[in-house]
């Protein structure tokens, strides 16, 4: 069992629901979803190849995140799951990296379900959770300068341009946003 609150035959523990969708932590199950995901070419494109290559992989990507992010900061990333039909659709979440003062706002979604505003709609709870449940008043995201998409989600739910950031892993000048909660 992981540092996470669920074995691999329980259901993963869902943190939010909204209109059209679950916000859930990823299980073993979703390998597959994940290996489709992080091999998409925007994905590749805008936050860079995670070397997950066959299911072994994708369950080893889904442990680091369950055994370091959920396990030390009880958040992480989660799938994103539609309501209706159980679908993986994408991941939101928030993360804690060391190159960022802040915890980061993150989001990626499968080709097939970008431009039906799920990206907003994941989003809008996770900053919900943000608040309320971790108790966070700032947080922050980064993005590619050439990834509008992402920067529009972002600007819609308050997130304002900051400057742009040197991204040390990539080498990369990125976007830096912020949020902090409404007064």
């Amino acid at each position: 069992m992981s540092g996470s609150a669920h074995s691999e035959d329980a259901a993963p523990p869902v943190l939010a629901r909204t209109p059209r969708l679950l916000l859930r932590e990823l299980a073993h199950d979703d390998a597959a979803f994940i290996m489709e995901l992080v091999n998409d070419p925007a994905w590749l494109r805008f936050i860079g190849d995670r070397n997950v290559h066959s299911l072994e992989d994708a369950r080893g990507y889904i442990d680091k995140i369950r055994d370091g992010s959920y396990a030390v900061h009880a958040f992480g990333l989660w799938a994103v799951t539609a309501l209706a039909t159980g679908e993986a659709l994408g991941m939101c979440g928030l993360i804690k990296r060391d190159t960022l003062e802040h915890v980061d706002l993150g989001f990626a979604f499968l080709e097939r379900h970008r431009g039906k505003g799920y990206a907003r709609e994941a989003a809008r709870a996770a900053l919900e959770l943000a608040h309320a449940r971790f108790r966070l008043v700032h947080l922050v995201a980064v993005t590619n300068l050439d990834n509008t998409a992402s920067q529009k989600v972002l600007e819609s739910l308050g997130f304002r341009f900051e400057r742009q950031i040197d991204w040390e892993a990539s080498g990369e000048v990125l976007a830096l946003y912020a949020w902090d909660l409404p007064a």
